[in-house]
């Protein structure tokens, strides 16, 4: 029997997202999420999608969960029960999405105990998720040792930006010391999306140039030029770049001096307001891009005033990367409101014609969880739908990995 499933493991600081996939097919056997690790109310929800469990349907667990490790043999506890047990001689290996590479992780990787050790390293510029991603690793790795374990990261497919690009312009030697650069994040997204748009437009990836626009309460643009990241708006963090749910995207440094000074902020507290009450939270008060959109269709001045932020915000980095590509010859939306907010596409691309975007107003408007386009037939750049596959994206880089 040929071993052809991998395990997608996406550990959070208090959660656990898995797929198990077939890559034999490409094919979802299972899916499901444990959250609130560590709280009295802890929940488990598991799907099976394929095989005996499938008639069965999604079965939920309500309960405490003390820990990752709980976690993940909980997970497995599931995935037995279905058949499809991290016993299975049919596991090939288990992937997961590592959120910070640093410079020193540019493709999927084989952890080893010194792999592991220089993820732990670079938890200082990943915080809030390298510390997750390990804890699910050294889990992964105590209940499967024969296992190979491959570490996909988010930096990775942005590793390949010119140094000019990737350098900001502060002394080289402080930001040498203190590994500052732009790095950029959700890169296992904008690999398939710029791959699947290729598709979708009947080229070969390596004749197309897109910008890809990853908007969810994290949003982040890129500049895909042939298949390689030349450009991408995260930077050393997932701070930078556009207007996200409670992010503020690009602000002038001098805010926080200002803030520091005459507001009396600390670090931690100005941390906490770029980060967590900025976006379109801290603008009107609503992060979910759905009840801002309601809000301003009713008349609301703040969130008509927050999607007017959001959406300059994106014009200005369609136009950017439309100048640094050169050619385009599509503009992909992807993520939760790029897939299924008509409205942010719509007011994105409006007045966009002299770069060649135009919308056909109708297919935009339809909903579908298909791959599409939403131009103008007689448009000279696409604009396209394309739903992510993260998970996918991870399964499939693992898999090539260790069938080597």
């Amino acid at each position: 029997m040929t071993a052809s499933r991998v395990l997608v493991l996406n550990s959070g600081s208090s959660s656990v997202k898995y797929q198990l996939l077939d890559m034999a097919d490409r094919s979802r056997l299972a899916a499901g999420l444990v959250e609130r690790i560590g709280e009295e109310t802890s929940r488990l929800v598991h799907e099976p999608l394929s095989g005996p469990g499938a008639a069965a349907g999604r079965r939920e667990r309500l309960g405490p969960i003390a820990d990752h490790g709980a976690a993940l043999k909980a997970v497995a506890a599931e995935l037995a029960a279905d058949g499809m047990g991290l016993d299975s001689p049919e596991l090939a290996a288990v992937g997961h999405r590592v959120v910070h590479g640093g410079t020193r992780f540019t493709r999927p990787t084989v952890i080893d105990d010194e792999v592991l050790a220089e993820i732990r390293s670079l938890i200082p510029l990943a915080p809030l998720h390298n510390p997750a991603n390990v804890t699910g690793i050294e889990v992964a790795r105590s209940l499967r040792a024969d296992l190979p374990q491959v570490a996909v990261f988010d930096t990775a497919f942005h590793s390949t930006m010119p140094e000019h690009v990737a350098r900001y312009a502060i002394d080289a030697a402080t930001a040498d010391a203190y590994s500052i650069r732009r790095y950029g994040f959700h890169g296992t997204s904008h690999a398939y999306v710029s791959r699947a748009t290729a598709r979708l437009l009947g080229k070969p990836v390596e004749d197309v140039n897109v910008i890809v626009l990853h908007l969810g309460n994290g949003a982040s643009a890129s500049a895909v030029r042939g298949g390689v990241c030349v450009e991408t708006s995260m930077g050393l963090t997932p701070l930078e770049g556009l207007v996200m749910g409670t992010r503020s995207g690009d602000v002038d440094p001098a805010v926080v001096f200002h803030l520091a000074r005459v507001g009396g902020f600390s670090v931690d507290e100005i941390d906490s307001l770029l980060n967590k009450k900025s976006g379109l939270l801290g603008m009107c008060g609503d992060n979910d891009m759905r009840e801002v959109l309601r809000r301003a269709g009713e008349g609301d001045g703040a969130a008509s005033l927050a999607f007017a932020a959001y959406v300059h915000r994106l014009k200005k980095y369609i136009g950017a990367y439309a100048a640094v590509l050169g050619r385009v010859d599509a503009v992909t939306f992807t993520a939760g409101v790029g897939e299924n907010a008509h409205q942010v596409r719509e007011a994105a691309i409006d007045g966009l014609a002299a770069l060649g975007l135009v919308l056909d107003p109708e297919a935009n408007a339809v909903r579908s969880a298909e791959a599409r386009l939403v131009s103008a037939e007689d448009a000279r750049v696409a604009v396209a739908v394309v739903p992510t596959d993260e998970e996918l994206e991870i399964a499939t880089q693992a898999y090539a990995l260790v069938t080597e």
